[in-house]
């Protein structure tokens, strides 16, 4: 089983001057190849992995900047970036911004990668161009090294190793038959349908008021200067606690979820789509002026939800469940809090408040988000026990991977179709 280790780098000066270049690097050649790529597009044509990389090489004789980094790692941007448009589509792959973009960059060859014990809690590694790392041993590796990955987290460097451990995951889970229901709200983050809260608060109310002034701060800073990147330093440091604090909450709510439970369900949440700002609606009375549609309340809301990482807890659940054996799946999140389990009748004025449900047809009364776990997983058995129609148990969809026959034909009949003067003023790599 693939699984990853994460460590704390500890970089010297010359190494963290290089590392920022190597990640620059990265960030020119993805966002150059992207506009490449859209360019082809506006023009009919299409360009894959194998031309771009081609093109890489001529680049790299003409530019020394390029030459200098690791040739694998500009490669393995490449290759991240024609699976991601393959994946999302090229309009929507988003560009790699210097200011809102941590520098990340990866080795994919992991028999290219050393790795020594200095002692009990340091340890070192030999990367390509970069050297020896010491990186601070936290937990074994268990396992033979596929790749690593170095990316900065704030003022600090990290490095994420992909092992295979050789652990098989079980053919049974540990209690076999188990579900649970999974509800995420805003004022209990997951509610079970056996009626178990998991919460926790990342941020106290000190440390809200702390990071809005930090914020006016660094907002009165002028760009570029030095005293807008201490700013941002101190800003990323305090917002950074509360992601660490989210981030362990997702991983100890999963590891319970995914121990305790064979199935898991959670609603099928649009999340991009519920913390959309609210637009102006015109108003016909007066032409030229919009109607009150309470921007302010709705963005307080989508605070709240955005806090308590809905999706990092989705994440996590299925990446325990790989250790576990448990199947975690989503079902349409519709009328699941205004149906009574009961008699089934949909009803608005059941819902009476944020915690309280009473059905206004057979009066069943229970606690509002319970309620609705309970309704989720009633769903999620259903759709569990009905397989889709041709699909076995356990199969997933082939990746898109890079060197498929396929995209080489499609490639090479591109190359041949399309000529230099009839793509002329498209930017090459």
């Amino acid at each position: 089983m693939l699984t990853g280790r994460k460590y704390r780098l500890d970089l010297t000066a010359e190494q963290t001057a290089f590392a920022e270049r190597i990640g620059g690097a990265c960030r020119s050649v993805w966002n150059t190849a992207l506009e490449q790529r859209r360019t082809y597009r506006r023009r009919d044509a299409w360009i894959g992995y194998h031309e771009q990389a081609q093109q890489l090489v001529e680049a790299k004789t003409e530019f020394g900047w390029l030459a200098e980094v690791p040739g694998h790692c500009l490669q393995q941007t490449l290759i991240d970036l024609d699976q991601a448009c393959s994946r999302h589509g090229t309009w929507k792959v988003r560009w790699k911004s210097r200011a809102r973009t941590a520098p990340s960059f990866r080795f994919p060859e992991g028999g290219k990668i050393t790795i020594e014990r200095l002692n009990r809690r340091w340890a070192r590694a030999k990367l390509p161009k970069l050297g020896w790392v010491r990186f601070r041993i936290t937990r074994p590796l268990g396992g033979k090294v596929k790749n690593a990955t170095v990316s900065r987290d704030g003022a600090h460097w990290h490095i994420s190793f992909l092992v295979e451990d050789d652990i098989s995951p079980p053919e049974r889970h540990a209690h076999p038959g188990s579900a649970a229901g999974i509800d995420r709200g805003v004022v209990k983050v997951v509610t079970r349908s056996d009626g178990v809260f998991h919460h926790q608060v990342f941020a106290t109310d000190r440390e809200v008021e702390h990071a809005a002034v930090l914020q006016r701060r660094l907002a009165r800073t002028r760009k570029g200067s030095a005293r807008r990147k201490k700013a941002a330093a101190t800003l990323g440091r305090a917002l950074a606690k509360v992601r660490r604090r989210r981030a362990d909450f997702a991983a100890k709510t999963a590891c319970v979820l995914a121990t305790s439970f064979e199935l898991i369900v959670f609603e099928k949440l649009a999340i991009r789509n519920m913390t959309a700002t609210a637009k102006p609606k015109p108003d016909a009375d007066q032409p030229g002026s919009y109607l009150p549609n309470g921007a302010a309340a709705k963005s307080g809301l989508n605070k709240a939800i955005l806090d308590k990482g809905w999706h990092r807890i989705e994440l996590a659940a299925r990446s325990k469940a790989r250790q576990t054996g448990s199947h975690v799946i989503t079902v349409n999140p519709a009328y699941t809090s205004i149906t009574c389990r009961v008699c089934s009748v949909v009803d608005p004025k059941s819902r009476e408040s944020q915690a309280v449900f009473r059905c206004t047809s057979c009066g069943h009364t229970e606690h509002a988000d319970v309620h609705a776990a309970n309704n989720i997983l009633t769903a999620g058995r259903a759709e569990f026990a009905q397989p889709r129609p041709g699909a076995r148990a356990g199969a997933r969809k082939p990746r898109n991977r890079v060197g498929r026959k396929a995209n080489r034909q499609a490639t090479a009949a591109q190359a041949t179709a399309q000529t230099e003067a009839e793509l002329a003023g498209i930017p090459r790599l």
